[in-house]
């Protein structure tokens, strides 16, 4: 009976224990993928799919990829959905005896891959970790490639708890979700998560919250260092969710997660909050509609000049600020680099040489690092006492704070300078590591080598001499080793000492007793020095790996001092402002700019605007006015300015006094939800009802065109109430544009509420945008001039003309003032009801009635009757 071959076995045996990843077997050179995954990784990977004996009566399938360059196709597969185990030779082939030993030593999935060259340099990869129920949620998550951990919770019902995590997440945006059953079930949640974010999600069982042996294995992970830990034990939910994700990382990283040092608890609430549509709305990180960085907000504020930096740059507009003094301390040090441009120069020459240490410090941990790595890590060390020097002469208290904590890791850069070469080959097992001086016995090796190559010479010259024969050459390959080449023409004048070796077409190859010696000391000093130089490499990594805490330290700060260097750059680049912070409520612009619109425009002129809001009197501005004229930028506007200042950015204005606040809540645009079977108006309605739950009087709302998914009446109806729950309940500052223009009659029905306009002007049929807010309302839309700029037909534009008309002179709405106060709460809105009846009569066309249609539409305006009486 046919069997597997030892080796086939031994992959069987292995790809058993990983039936839901894609093994990739390391033989030699390559790793080999068998039966199924092999003819899966083809198909993936457009490799070619060829056979291998396997002991049975048929061949079995094999494709494979070579191991240098593993990683790229690794990342491929993971991008299109599956796990991938790596499976490694764990002994040294030539030392093994029989079968060489192979052991899976981590399997990659989306959210642990640790290349940094295969992820975005500028953004985090992380991997989350959710523990949901009735009760309330925990959500941790790791950033395999720099070691960053967070850890959070919520404790509410479970549909406050399901907001609290989608918000999170848009946050983060997880390339990767572990979770228990919990989150499953709900089933909405799961898929607002998947149609907005998309990671790829792994359910876990609940056999294991035991919370007091998640408390234990989170204080053995970080050994009791880390202050957190004792704030954990409080947080039952974050423990959760963190003991599974460490447990998940364990299971996939095994022991690589050393450079996991350091754990953050965080409260949301203390950073200004914005819920995933805010995020998407203001196009903070990649634009709606085309999911790019370029016309988003980060586009225009990413000068940073290292990849730690970026990633910071996006943590800061993720989570701004609420603690006005932490903001004034950050915009004391972008108004000093902004006023001192030679500062500003040599800050920014010294971290163009700076690579990325968080990820470089990973692979050094996790043992994936190369002689290049070690050296791009020495270089940017080279740099930082420069950079302390240029810090400590700004004079600036937070610059000279900066310089002390920052450490120069001047030991790391005399190891790192006296061990390595500057030109290291990419893989460690090729030699070309270790600087000459480093190793005694290295430099012996090598210079056996280098001896030998002379003896060769020499050997070549005598040989030549001693047998006459001027052709004789002293020649290798690895195949035959050394050998003595001898035409055939001089085969007669062979010395007899000569051994053969080899027979070619023209020449005969021969080897002596004393070639055998040369060879043996010129290739054993070349196979030790390679052996020694490869563990001496390892010795340095392990010495290294030994200061991960300091790198990271020195790392987070370079960070800080890049974002910062970035927002002076583009403060001087875009004419941006110092805001001035107030406690008081109140926001106050001179000539704002939308950042964004105002590079993108660059031949044309941006219309600036001013804004004022406080608490009391100018709370709700509707502002009314055409299509495309300029009432969703302007708005957007203000709420990029407010999220700038509470990042201790510079803001586009001439002047901007800015109340800090807690939370900015948009909803603008119309779109769908067809997957949840959600329509345009429903979404909205959605994002609405999260805002009037959540929203309070210290926050910033943007509301555009609400009620404009239904009916006229409908719409206008919930827009006038949801003005009117916001002026009297949340009292929160907030704009609010419409079409509605019988909104406008609020200003003189609610305290705090006033109209805003934006200009146009007719000429003839046509309109031109002036792109000016000022205070008053208008009842004009201008809808068919925007459609006739649209290129809409002309016989059209003539007909909507008619219908306007017809329309105009039938309908008038006006909503009266409340009789009493105690009616308020139910909106009264006799008179807009009375009016509604009033059309109904009048639309009736009494000719094209039978008997039986006039029957019902009697009665049907019977009912109506009596319910508008009621």
């Amino acid at each position: 009976m046919a069997t597997l071959t030892p080796m086939m076995q031994q992959y069987v045996d292995t790809k058993e224990k990983y039936k839901d990843a894609l093994l990739f077997f390391r033989l030699g050179d390559f790793y080999e993928m068998f039966f199924e995954d092999a003819k899966t990784a083809s198909r993936e990977l457009e490799i070619a799919l060829t056979s291998r004996d396997c002991g049975l009566d048929e061949k079995a399938p094999m494709c494979g990829v070579p191991h240098h360059v593993a990683e790229t196709y690794i990342t491929r597969l993971v991008d299109r959905g599956y796990k991938v185990a790596v499976c490694e030779q764990v002994e040294d082939p030539a030392l093994a005896k029989g079968l060489v030993k192979r052991e899976v030593v981590r399997i990659v999935t989306p959210g642990t891959i640790m290349d940094g060259s295969l992820l975005d340099e500028k953004s985090n990869n992380f991997l989350a970790s959710i523990f949901l129920d009735e009760y309330g949620a925990g959500l941790s998550y790791v950033d395999n490639s720099t070691g960053e951990m967070y850890t959070t919770e919520f404790i509410g019902e479970e549909e406050n708890s399901s907001r609290f995590i989608l918000d999170e997440l848009g946050k983060i945006m997880p390339s990767e979700v572990v979770c228990n059953e919990g989150l499953i079930r709900n089933k909405k949640l799961v898929t607002v998560i998947m149609d907005k974010i998309n990671p790829y999600i792994n359910a876990l069982d609940d056999l294991s919250n035991d919370v007091e042996n998640y408390n234990e294995l989170i204080s053995g992970f970080f050994n009791d260092k880390n202050i957190e830990i004792e704030r954990l034990k409080e947080k039952i939910y974050s423990t959760i969710s963190l003991g599974k994700l460490l447990n998940y990382l364990k299971d996939t990283q095994f022991n690589a997660v050393d450079h996991i040092k350091e754990l953050q608890y965080y409260e949301p609430e203390h950073y200004m909050l914005m819920d995933i549509n805010t995020r998407s709305n203001l196009e903070i990180h990649e634009t709606m509609r085309s999911k790019e960085k370029r016309g988003a907000l980060i586009g225009i504020l990413d000068k940073t000049q290292t990849a730690m930096g970026g990633r910071l740059l996006r943590k800061w507009l993720e989570q701004p600020l609420l603690d006005k003094k932490q903001i004034e301390n950050r915009l004391d040090m972008v108004e000093f680099i902004k006023n001192n441009p030679f500062h500003l120069e040599e800050i920014r020459d010294i971290l163009k040489n700076i690579y990325d240490i968080e990820r470089l410090i990973s692979k050094i941990s996790n043992g994936n690092c190369s002689g290049r790595d070690m050296v791009a890590l020495r270089q940017s060390i080279e740099n930082i006492p420069g950079l302390k020097g240029v810090l400590l002469e700004t004079n600036l208290s937070q610059f000279v704070k900066l310089q002390e904590d920052m450490d120069d890791l001047i030991d790391i850069h005399t190891i790192l300078n006296d061990s390595l070469g500057d030109n290291p080959p990419l893989s460690v097992k090729e030699g070309g590591i270790i600087k000459e001086g480093y190793n005694e016995y290295l430099d012996d090796l090598r210079a056996s080598k280098l001896k030998g190559k002379e003896w060769l010479a020499r050997l070549e010259a005598e040989e030549r001499n001693r047998s006459g024969i001027k052709t004789l050459k002293v020649g290798f390959n690895r195949v035959m080793g050394y050998y003595i080449d001898i035409r055939k023409s001089s085969i007669d004048s062979v010395p007899e000492n000569y051994i053969r070796k080899q027979t070619l077409a023209n020449s005969e190859r021969y080897y002596t007793t004393e070639l055998k010696e040369i060879e043996d000391k010129i290739l054993g000093a070349d196979d030790k020095a390679i052996q020694l130089e490869y563990e001496l490499f390892q010795e340095i990594r392990e010495i290294i790996k030994k200061e991960i805490e300091r790198l990271q330290r020195t790392s987070k700060l370079l960070a800080v001092l890049d974002v910062v260097l970035s927002l002076a750059i583009v403060a001087n680049a875009n004419n941006f402002t110092r805001p001035s912070l107030n406690r008081k409520g109140i926001i106050d612009i001179e000539e704002g700019r939308h950042p964004v619109v105002e590079a993108t425009i660059k031949h044309q002129l941006f219309v600036p605007n001013d804004a004022y809001m406080d608490t009391r009197d100018d709370m709700v501005h509707i502002i009314t006015g055409p299509n495309m004229a300029g009432k969703s930028t302007f708005m957007r506007q203000i709420a990029i300015i407010v999220l700038l200042a509470q990042i201790g950015s510079f803001v586009p204005s001439k002047r901007a006094d800015i109340g800090i606040v807690d939370r900015i809540f948009t909803r603008i645009g119309a779109s769908d939800n067809l997957s949840q079977g959600e329509s345009t108006f429903m979404v909205e309605m959605n994002e609405v009802s999260n805002i009037l739950r959540f929203a309070t009087p210290r926050s910033l709302i943007i509301l555009d065109e609400v009620g404009r998914g239904t009916s006229t009446y409908d719409g206008l109806s919930i827009a006038w109430a949801v003005v009117e729950y916001i002026s009297d309940k949340i009292k929160a500052k907030t704009l609010f544009a419409t079409h509605y223009h019988e909104l406008t009659q609020l200003q003189t029905k609610l305290k705090g509420v006033k109209n805003f306009t934006i200009t146009a002007e007719e000429q003839g049929d046509d309109i031109i945008f002036l792109r000016k807010i000022v205070k008053g309302s208008t009842n004009q839309s201008f809808g068919i001039q925007v459609a006739k700029l649209a290129g809409i037909r002309k016989e059209v534009i003539q007909r909507a003309n008619e219908v306007l008309a017809t329309i105009e002179n039938s309908h008038d709405i006006n909503m009266d003032e409340p009789v009493q106060k105690k009616n308020q709460k139910q909106m009264n809105l006799m008179d807009y009801r009375k009016d509604f009846y009033i059309d109904r009569v009048r639309n009736i066309d009494i000719n094209g009635l039978t008997p039986m249609d006039a029957l019902n539409t009697l009665n049907n305006l019977v009912d109506d009757a009596r319910k508008l009486k009621e």
